[in-house]
């Protein structure tokens, strides 16, 4: 459904149904997904949890966020470091209403980033997408950032550390997407009305 060359077409649309959610919708399908992650046992205790902030009408993870710190877990945003040429993800630790940056995507970071960690030292990352199936194929947005900065997961049994769960919206859902050698597969989908394991039951 997805074919390579296709893909520009099918973001656009992908883009447009989401930027054309109305404002009580984006609120239910926020509480939605709290409600799918919880069915996660490592959502409510893994240490280290990254996310992102929420741009284009991608699912806002505001209100799943919200009980990290309760439990004593550490909420991380990406920021796009650049290294031998290639850009790819770092994360720094982040809370509600700390001050962020804008960076040269147009995508808010934390400002006062002293702590940054390298993606495999995380333990649970919540990853924005445009599309996914069932297998834990993603579409992503084409810059290629997630699937570099999570290369070494690609060799690895998977459930791995860090588990990787998509986060994106019911209709987001494509029956099949042809993948590039590149792709790193999720562990799991996490949609405002279901949590789909893309494991096939490995322990």
């Amino acid at each position: 459904m997805s074919k390579l060359p296709e893909r520009r077409e099918l973001r656009a649309d992908l883009v447009q149904r989401r930027r054309e959610l109305k404002p009580a919708e984006r609120v239910a399908a926020a509480a939605g997904l709290r409600r799918s992650l919880e069915q996660l046992p490592e959502y409510l205790t893994d240490k280290h949890v990254a996310g992102y902030w929420a741009t284009g009408g991608e699912l806002p993870l505001n209100v799943a966020i919200g009980p990290l710190a309760e439990r004593g877990q550490t909420f991380y945003l990406p920021i796009v470091t650049k290294t031998a040429g290639k850009k790819r993800l770092t994360f720094a630790p982040w809370t509600t209403g700390e001050d962020v940056d804008t960076n040269e995507l147009g995508i808010p970071e934390p400002k006062a980033a002293q702590h940054i960690i390298e993606a495999d030292k995380l333990d649970l990352v919540l990853v924005p997408l445009l599309g996914f199936d069932r297998k834990g194929n993603r579409l992503g947005f084409g810059g290629g950032y997630y699937d570099r900065s999570f290369e070494f997961l690609r060799d690895k049994a998977r459930p791995a550390q860090p588990l990787l769960v998509g986060v994106g919206y019911a209709f987001q859902e494509l029956d099949d997407i042809q993948t590039a050698e590149w792709d790193i597969k999720l562990d799991y989908i996490a949609t405002d009305k279901e949590l789909i394991d893309c494991t096939g039951g490995a322990e």
